[in-house]
């Protein structure tokens, strides 16, 4: 018998993927509804394209599913887990795909913002995108995992499979790289000194 999907938004995702093995297929929604946005943003980040991500973000579920009858609880959490499955499918993409032109990329859309400031923010995110695309993809992972998805360096760590101080030092250097690729850029992107 499934709990109601109202009830369900109390419980941890170890709990939800029991349930989910075990037949309560609400448990699996409450899941996806919950896991999917995270997984979205930090494929697009690492791909820079929507298609691409939502590709990553959908395969990195369906794994999910796949093991969940075997997921044993404590051992890491779901979404550490999910996140080097990303990673990976990723890299593996990444790999695949060197040499694709920066204009190919696609940008999302901002329903709710006026043409000026959709251009703006349009021409930031691909200033940003350029520069992540600039860092070594090891760089690029945890810049992206520290300060666009707002993980911690235990978890970051756990995801990249590297300590804790390199997590430290490939975010600090990725971070300097960024800086520098976006310094001469502040005006164009309309960040003013006012």
């Amino acid at each position: 018998m499934s709990m109601p999907l109202d009830a369900q938004d109390e419980i941890s995702d170890d709990a939800l993927i029991v349930l989910y093995a075990n037949g309560d297929s609400a448990a699996a929604r409450v899941l996806t509804l919950r896991l999917t946005p995270r997984v979205f943003s930090h494929a697009y980040r690492m791909l820079g394209d929507r298609a691409e991500a939502e590709d990553v973000a959908q395969e990195a579920l369906v794994r999910l599913w796949k093991i969940a009858p075997d997921w044993r609880q404590g051992e890491a959490k779901i979404t550490t887990w999910l996140y080097r499955v990303v990673a990976n499918l990723c890299t593996d993409r990444l790999r695949k795909t060197r040499g694709v032109a920066l204009d190919a990329v696609p940008e999302p859309e901002d329903d709710a913002a006026s043409a000026v400031e959709m251009l703006q923010n349009r021409a930031r995110m691909d200033a940003l995108q350029e520069a992540l695309n600039s860092l070594s993809d090891r760089q690029r992972e945890a810049v992206v995992l520290r300060h666009i998805d707002g993980l911690g360096n235990p978890d970051i760590s756990e995801i990249m499979e590297i300590s804790v101080e390199a997590v430290e030092s490939l975010t600090a250097r990725g971070k300097r790289a960024l800086a520098k690729a976006l310094s001469g850029r502040r005006e164009e992107l309309g960040y003013t000194d006012d």
